[in-house]
């Protein structure tokens, strides 16, 4: 440890993300009391990821769950959680490692807390990809040049919207 510094922000983080694992075994023991319930975002291609193959192509870099009325099998560990959670009336396992969460939120008492994950080599790739124009589209007569497909890298949930309003 001689001559290195104290990373407090990465004490920090660590600290916080044993917060959520702890209400995670609350929630786990006792279930969610009142309105609560958890909005949690996490790295998708990080180790230890455990989620279906048409989720991962659906959302290849982050994907946030709802942990409010149907979710079924809670186990949190030390190292990471597991949940069964209902995609289109089929019911799939998860298993997501604390250190994959890039946010946590319990919009019922207008908590939040955010995260620093880095992203995989494979991710970076793919990003770089998609960063490289497509060649443009030759017109010929009146039709307009085709759009070349946008990529979707998942869905952003906007937690602003769920947050109680100061009256």
């Amino acid at each position: 440890m001689a001559g290195k510094l104290l990373d407090y922000n990465l004490l920090v983080e660590n600290a916080l993300r044993g917060a959520v694992r702890d209400a995670l075994k609350r929630a786990a023991e006792f279930g969610l009391p009142g309105n609560h319930h958890f909005y949690i975002t996490f790295r998708t291609d990080q180790p230890g990821v455990e989620i279906p193959p048409y989720l991962h192509e659906r959302y290849p870099d982050e994907m946030t769950i709802v942990l409010q009325h149907q979710f079924w099998g809670l186990e949190p560990g030390e190292e990471k959680f597991q949940v069964t959670l209902s995609f289109n009336k089929v019911p799939e396992r998860l298993i997501v490692p604390y250190a994959a969460l890039t946010a946590f939120a319990d919009p019922s008492v207008q908590f939040g807390l955010q995260f620093r994950v880095q992203p995989s080599a494979e991710s970076l790739a793919r990003g770089a990809a998609l960063a490289v124009e497509p060649p443009a589209a030759e017109a010929s007569g009146d039709e307009a040049p085709a759009e070349a497909p946008k990529p979707t890298t998942g869905e952003v949930v906007a937690l602003d919207a769920f947050r109680k309003k100061k009256t």
